[in-house]
């Protein structure tokens, strides 16, 4: 696990041990549910930083923990990282006040929460902007390419390369190339997350096909689609500039198969 993480869930769990006991042990679930809430909708750079030293957090998926109506339905990276993490945090607390006889549990190890506590429930998620990074503005002006930038250089040349010998398929030519250089795996991604933390902001946008992961992608896929989308688009650019593609008298390229103009990831 993250280092930050240990010690922001640290923080979490005495923060409840030291409320549950100011306020006579009352409303153990509430209490915690209340707290994940407050303090685990983490910021985007520093949920950058986190998944830069735990990539398996990229594993993470929607499931029915994201309760946000605004994001329930297209939630972001991040929204659906720190829904896990907050569930995650939530069995934790609900085992230390089992542990301080705050709570029981069933014959099946089950915890048992009061229906009075459970109908009480009804917290405002807080907004967190993914959209904003001063992590990414700083990177941005730094000297030299950045990582992602490299990775899409890479690709583009490796398809000015082939496009020499098969300009007759320059469609299909892109199509490989930008599944070729796809970046799926957690550890690759995480240092991307890293470098732009605007990338918790992206949304599975209908990229990923509904029949892999059961419809819920995990987070790290959600990020991978769109950079093979973006990748892709480039390279279209790429091939109209260098007459392989035609455009249409609106400017939109003419591309072999119309349906694949937005590639879902499968």
């Amino acid at each position: 696990m993250s280092n930050l993480l240990t010690r922001i869930l640290e923080k979490v769990r005495v923060a409840y041990v030291q409320e549950m006991q100011d306020n006579g042990c009352q409303q153990p679930y509430l209490t915690a549910e209340r707290l994940c809430h407050e303090q685990l909708h983490i910021e985007g750079d520093k949920l950058a930083r986190i998944i830069d030293e735990d990539p398996t957090l990229l594993a993470a998926r929607a499931s029915d923990l994201v309760q946000d109506p605004g994001e329930r339905d297209n939630p972001a990276v991040g929204v659906i990282i720190c829904c896990n993490i907050m569930a995650a945090a939530l069995d934790g607390l609900l085992t230390v006040a089992v542990e301080n006889d705050w709570l029981e549990v069933d014959e099946n190890g089950n915890v048992l929460v009061d229906d009075g506590e459970l109908g009480q429930s009804s917290l405002q998620t807080p907004v967190v902007d993914y959209s904003r990074s001063a992590r990414a503005l700083e990177n941005a002006g730094k000297v030299g390419a950045s990582s992602l930038t490299r990775l899409f250089q890479a690709a583009e040349s490796e398809y000015a390369r082939l496009l020499e010998n098969e300009v007759h398929d320059a469609y299909q030519l892109a199509l490989k190339t930008s599944s070729d250089f796809a970046v799926f795996a957690p550890d690759d991604i995480a240092p991307l997350v890293a470098e732009n933390p605007l990338l918790l902001g992206l949304r599975p946008d209908d990229l990923v096909d509904p029949e892999l992961f059961d419809g819920d992608p995990p987070a790290g896929i959600i990020i991978s689609s769109h950079l093979t989308h973006m990748l892709l688009q480039q390279l279209l650019e790429m091939a109209s500039e260098r007459g392989a593609l035609a455009r249409d008298s609106t400017g939109h390229l003419i591309l072999p198969d119309e349906n694949e103009q937005s590639p879902r990831l499968h």
